[in-house]
């Protein structure tokens, strides 16, 4: 199979959304400040946007995969009014002590080889940005080319959205 696409690959939950626990609420849903804009950037430079998110609150019960389809159509569509377009949201909804053992739940590379499978992207060429080390393992096991943990304050080892955009541009990928 030749693949012919690059991608950005978004965590959800602390990377697109402030964190807060569980969201599954409209107005819960509070975007992290730059998140339209750092999407963009990608976007105008032809890369095809990805969501991939562990979601445990359903296996837990919180909420249910109508409540998850609801909050990501409005994800959706609020990146769609700022002129980028989410071409698909992957979901793991287990958790191993709540659910059955599953092969979609990050650190597994699933849902990444799922989209590579799906839209012929070029994962070499690619780039998962999350806030968590599962993001990064679930990248590095899938061949994710670049992977970024991503906080909005630049703690410890981890990068803003500033600082991914001028890495990985500088790196010449594009």
């Amino acid at each position: 199979m030749r693949t012919t696409n690059k991608a950005l690959f978004l965590d959800r939950d602390g990377v697109i959304n402030i964190d807060h626990g569980y969201v599954h609420k409209r107005d819960e849903f509070q975007f992290v400040d730059g998140i339209f804009e750092f999407a963009s950037e990608f976007y105008r430079r032809g890369y095809q946007i990805f969501v991939v998110t562990n979601q445990s609150g359903i296996a837990r019960g919180y909420y249910s995969e109508d409540d998850f389809r609801d909050i990501t159509d409005f994800m959706e569509s609020q990146f769609h009014g700022a002129g980028v377009e989410i071409k698909k949201t992957y979901h793991c909804p287990c958790h191993p002590k709540f659910s059955e053992v599953c092969e979609c739940r990050k650190p597994k590379p699933t849902m990444l080889l799922q989209a590579r499978d799906e839209f012929r992207i070029e994962l070499s060429q690619s780039l998962f940005v999350g806030d968590n080390i599962t993001d990064v393992e679930a990248g590095e096991s899938a061949g994710v080319g670049y992977n970024y943990l991503f906080s909005q304050n630049s703690e410890d080892d981890r990068m803003d959205f500033d600082a991914i955009v001028k890495h990985f541009f500088k790196l010449g990928v594009n």
